[in-house]
Order: structure tokens, then sequence, then C-alpha cells
């Protein structure tokens, strides 16, 4: 196995210096006789060959399915924190959010705001019960007590739907990153980041996707914070003096230190915090964190470093975006044809790249773009070992093999899993390659908050959920809040090319959300049959399990 790593990791070096040195005049026209990168390419190729080197580190230690899901749940709850952080702080929070600050100012603040208030609901809700209920994945909770054939079926589906959606985000992010830097098209920047994914996932499961995750994580937050403090000294230090110039230099005036389009309209702003506030507790790959603690204790140390370490950074990237309205909006040198105002080079999600180059130079944008890319694979890596969990552990070995299935045989599955997911990942991240991927991450974060939130939070905590009632809410769920995105104006008219969007709002949450909740709640209690009545009976096992963590599973000893 390290010998294939090892070739393998050679092959994507060798073709991304053949492809960046023999690419074609028409692939460098995103990036408008911008030099290629040198510095960002060395730290590029140092980074990838680290991490590709944790991941045959992490193959030796990985050799049973619990190790491969969970890390034989033996992180401890710094870690764990550091880790789920480092998954959270993904290519939305620095490019994303950076940039719709750039643009709209408040509102990319509002987005921030709402990212970040869902981890209170994760840290005194859910933390606890999940890390005691819970195995390798969310169907395992949602099934506890309920039909575990039926429940798994669609707790997986949900699951490899919003990985879907969110992996969009991340392939989207890491190709405009790469074209930036390489100079290469797009669409062969994405496929680079989909096989990178697939070789730290097959060969290094959760082992490999934590400890990437804890060094992006540490990365991220050095190298944000860095940036923030050489683009802040360009203003005295002074908030007044970068709000200031901030104003004058913005095409919108004062008007970007007030709500704007995102406000305007009521229904889209509360649909838009609904899905952000518990879109956080219905993402796949970050309940998946809760059972790599060995306990309950750990679990609410986890959340608690987490939310200190994403709230901080939330901050940051605020000024960043703020600063770099003046720095960077003012230099015609990072936009197309020298024009100020005109596109930016490298897209609209690349403003704090470009003002890591203002005010640190070619060396710095290096590190910075290095570490960027760091965040997207360590979130790729996460959300493919995600999906994949779902196909293997739900579909195949619980629903399909009725649990009787080797362990070797079930991690061979998750593997062929994992490249699948990685080639969906490719076509997605292509299709959508124009989208701003903070808006695409509110997106998954309203589906999340639609499909699984409401099945996961009712399992919980309502003795009188049925299987009956749960399938057919996270269904109702899962079809109105992908319906809606579909007939949307992101996706009906901005991908597919319609005139006019079937469903005016972008966000489904205020309407998915509550379907999911309301048929959940009917089909409930309108179920009279006894497999309803035992359900109830089983409430108070799961409720003491959930209390005490009695019969939860244990860390591995590694």
């Amino acid at each position: 196995m390290k010998h294939s790593l090892a070739g393998l990791a050679a092959g994507i070096l060798a073709a991304l210096v053949a492809t960046t040195a023999f690419a074609a005049p028409g692939a460098i026209e995103g990036v408008q006789k911008q030099a290629v990168n040198l510095h960002a390419i060395a730290m590029f190729g140092i980074f990838v060959l680290a991490t590709l080197g944790i991941t045959w580190w992490a193959a030796s230690r990985t050799k049973s399915t619990s190790d491969f899901y969970t890390a034989g749940g033996g992180i401890t709850g710094f870690q764990n924190g550091l880790a789920i952080a480092g998954d959270y702080m993904s290519a939305a929070t620095l490019l994303g959010l950076s940039s719709m600050v750039f643009f709209k100012g408040y509102d990319g603040f509002i987005y921030a705001i709402s990212f970040f208030v869902g981890w209170p609901i994760i840290l005194f809700l859910m933390a606890e019960r999940l890390r005691n209920l819970g195995k390798f994945t969310f169907a395992d909770i949602a099934s506890y007590r309920l039909d575990q054939n039926r429940i798994r079926t669609f707790a997986a589906f949900g699951s490899l739907t919003v990985v879907c959606f969110y992996l969009i985000v991340q392939m989207v992010g890491a190709g405009q990153l790469i074209q930036l830097l390489f100079g290469l098209d797009y669409n062969y920047a994405v496929v680079v980041v989909g096989i990178l994914m697939m070789v730290y996932v097959t060969f290094g499961g959760m082992v490999a996707t934590t400890w990437v995750q804890i060094i992006k994580a540490v990365l991220l937050l050095g190298g944000g914070t860095a940036l923030m403090l050489l683009a802040f000294s360009q203003f005295g230090f002074s908030f007044e003096t970068l709000f200031s110039k901030a104003v004058a230099a913005h095409k919108d005036g004062v008007k970007i230190m007030g709500p704007g389009s995102l406000m305007a309209d009521p229904v889209s702003a509360a649909s838009l915090s609904l899905g952000l506030l518990f879109g956080t507790a219905g993402l796949p790959h970050i309940m998946m964190r809760f059972f790599t603690v060995p306990n309950a204790k750990e679990a609410r140390k986890s959340v608690f470093v987490a939310t200190g370490f994403i709230g901080f950074f939330f901050l940051v990237v605020m000024v960043l975006g703020l600063a770099a309205i003046t720095i960077v909006g003012q230099d015609p040198q990072f936009f197309e044809g020298g024009k100020v105002g005109g596109k930016l080079i490298g897209g609209g999600n690349m403003p704090v790249m470009h003002l890591a180059k203002a005010v640190g130079g070619d060396i710095f944008l290096g590190f910075l773009s290095a570490v960027a890319f760091a965040t997207i694979l360590a979130v790729v890596s996460g959300l493919a070992l995600a999906g994949a969990s779902a196909i293997s552990h739900d579909l195949y070995a619980r629903v399909i093999k009725k649990g009787d299935v080797e362990s070797a045989q079930e991690m061979r599955v998750t593997k062929l899993a994992s490249i699948g997911i990685g080639i969906v990942a490719i076509v997605l991240g292509i299709l959508f390659k124009d989208q701003n991927v903070a808006f695409l991450v509110a997106l998954t974060f309203g589906v999340a908050a639609s499909v699984n939130f409401p099945v996961l939070i009712l399992s919980m905590y309502w003795k009188g959920l049925t299987t009956r009632g749960a399938l057919w809410g996270g269904v109702a769920g899962l079809l109105s809040a992908v319906g809606l995105v579909i007939l949307s104006p992101a996706v009906w008219v901005k991908v597919m090319g319609n005139a006019q969007a079937v469903f005016p709002y972008d966000h489904p949450a205020i309407i998915s959300m509550s379907v999911a909740f309301a048929v959940t709640w009917f089909m409930s209690v309108t179920d009279s049959s006894q497999r309803a009545k035992n359900e109830a009976v089983a409430y108070e096992e799961q409720y003491i399990r959930a209390q005490t963590g009695l019969g939860a599973a244990a860390a591995s000893a590694h």
C-alpha cells in the first residue's frame, strides 16, 4: 500500500507540473497574463507531499471499520475541537464570506453570524447524546429505536444529498484557487482536487482526515490572523479608519454599512437564518466527528473548543473583507484588463487572495493559497468519508447485508464509494463553477436543516416519534428542499438558463423545514400500530443511554 501511495503522489505532482508547463494559451484565459506564482506552487507541492505522508502513516494505523470511520474513538476533545474547526472553516469561510463582505458589506456579516449561532444548539442540545447514542454515522442515532432498514435507507440518502451539495462548494473554491495559482483551466483544477480527495479517504480514513484537518486549522488560524494584522496595520489598527475608507472606496458607499438586498425580502432573510442556524446540526461530516472522541465529556469539550476558534476566525474574515474593499478594490492589477471595478482575476471568490499578495507579496500569497487549499482538501475528505460511510455502513452493511458482513469487505465497499463520490464531486464542481461559494453553502445548510435535523432532533427528544413519522417527514423535507432549490433563481435561472424562477426565493428552509416537522408530527401522532407503541416504550432505554452513556461504544486502543 505504501509503494502504491508514493507512486500515486509522484504521479499527481508530475501531472500538475506537466499540465502547468504545457497548458494551452486558452487555459489561462481566466487569469489574464497574471504570472504563475512559483512560491505558491512550491508551498502547494510541499503541502500535498506532507498530507500524503500523513495518509501513508494513517494507513498503517487503520485496521478496522472503527479506525476507518471514527479513528477508533481515540481523538481527544481538544484535538477534535480543532478538527471540527478545520472542517467548518471551509472555502465558504475564507473565500466566500470575505468576498461577500467585499461586494456587499453588512450582508456578508449577516451570513457569518448565522453560520456561527448554530453551535450553541449543538453544545447544549446534541453533543452528549450524539456521542452516547451513535457509533459511526448519523443513521445510528436516527434508527436507534426505529425500523433499522427504512430509517437507515432514508438517512443514507439524506446524508448523501447534503454531502453532494457541500462538495459543490469546496470544489468550486478549490478549482478557482488552483486556476489562479497555476494558470490551469478550471476543469483540470477540479479534477486534481477530486483525485487528491479520493487518495486521502481511500488510504487513510478518519485518522488521516482528522490530522489533515487539525494541521490545516492551525495554519489557517495563524495565516488568517497574520494577514488581518498586516492589512489592519495599513489603517492604523483603527476600525473607524477602516470603515471610513471602505465606505469611500465601495461603489455603494455608506449602504454597505447596513442591511442590503439580503434583508430587503423578510422571507428570504428568515429562510436563510433558519437554514444556517439549524443546518449545522444536520451536516453528516460534522456529526461524525462526535464519534471520534472517547466519551460525552470530550464531545462537549470538542464543541467548546471549536466554537471559540470558529468565532474568532469569522471576525478575522470580516476584517479581511472590509480591508480588501480599499486595498484590492482600488488596485487595477487585480482586475482583468487592468480596469478597477471590472471582473476580478481568478473569479469573484478571490479578494482575500489578492489581499494577501497586496500586503504580503508572492510569498505570503503562496502560503495562504496553500493553506486555503489545505482547508478545501480537509473538508472534501471529511465529506467524502461521511458519504462513503453512509453507503457502506448504512446501506450495504446494515440494510443489504443485515449486519452479516466482514470488516474488510465493508471497508472495501467504503473505498469504492469514496471513488464514486469523488467522480460525482468533479462533475458537480464543473457544473456550478460561477457561483459564490458562501451562497452555495447557505443552500447546503438549508437542505441539511430540512432533511437531517428534524429527524435527528426528534429521535433524541420526542418519545412520540415513530418510524412512519420519521420516514414520511424526512422524505417530505428532502423532496421539498431539493425541489425548491432546483426551482429557485440560483439553479432554475443561473444554472439551467430559464428566464424566470418557479420558486421566487433562493433559500428553501422556511418552507421545507416546516414541512418536514409538520409531516413528521402528523404521521407520528396518527400512527396507532403496535410497532409505534413498542417504539415509544423503547424510548425509555434510549433516554437512559443518552444521559449516562451506558452501553455506548468505547474508544479503541492504539
